[in-house]
């Protein structure tokens, strides 16, 4: 519920403080009702307010939202299968639809954007803006130089070549190693693809950046709001 001179003011019809004569001279209605109360609040998302009889239209406030996906939820905004899916999620106070950017499969986990705000959405996936993206894979046995080379260098994955990569081992486990990847494009279980071809299957699958946006301590199933400064550090 917000004050209606907030309101007025946010469909840009004017400023806060002549909104208040708007309303003080009657002109303005709550569902065909005159509202003339300076106190007097309203739900825009439920409420029909209008100034003179024409009702506002107000744009709807742009959310971005970094989550931490946990393994066993799809990134999709309904599932025919009857699967969790990622909006499950999101907090009740949430009242806009929130969709993903781009993709984590079923069984990766970590960080993924979920935002209402189209043009953002395009800029991150475009490949023009290369927004990097940060994986720790844990693969089966610990792939050599000649390998992380290959991966460096670039792969020919269904018929195309990667773009180069970057790498670093993390640490190394018996059985398995657990390597920092990072790219810039966003095809389909690329990761898995990509250290499959280097006969290094992955065992586990987290995403930990958005270029210097990094998850940090989020925990698996929490979300945070992104301020401008954090969107920002997605392009860097």
């Amino acid at each position: 519920m917000e004050r209606l001179q907030k309101i007025i003011a946010s469909a840009g019809i004017c400023s806060r403080r002549a909104a208040e004569q708007l309303i003080a001279a009657g002109r303005v209605t709550v569902d065909g009702e005159i509202v003339t109360e300076l106190g007097c609040k309203a739900d825009p998302a439920q409420s029909a307010v209008a100034v003179d009889g024409k009702v506002l239209r107000l744009e709807e406030e742009k959310v971005c939202l970094l989550l931490n996906k946990p393994r066993g939820y799809v990134t999709t905004l309904s599932d025919p299968q009857g699967r969790p899916i990622v909006s499950d999620l999101l907090p009740p106070e949430i009242r806009q639809r929130l969709f993903p950017v781009g993709r984590l499969d079923l069984d990766s986990e970590g960080a993924l954007l979920m935002t209402n705000d189209g043009e953002l959405a395009n800029k991150i996936l475009h490949p023009k803006f290369e927004v990097k993206k940060t994986y720790e894979a844990t693969v089966r046995d610990a792939p050599g130089e000649d390998d992380l080379r290959r991966l460096e260098q670039g792969l020919l994955i269904d018929g195309q070549m990667t773009w180069p990569a970057r790498t670093r081992v993390l640490r190394q486990e018996k059985g398995r190693a657990v390597i920092e990847i990072v790219i810039h494009e966003g095809k389909k279980r690329q990761v898995r693809k990509m250290f499959q071809t280097v006969g290094h299957p992955v065992l586990r699958l987290k995403r930990t950046a958005y270029g210097g946006l990094r998850l940090g301590s989020l925990g698996p199933g929490k979300c945070r709001s992104l301020k401008k400064s954090d969107i920002a550090n997605i392009f860097r």
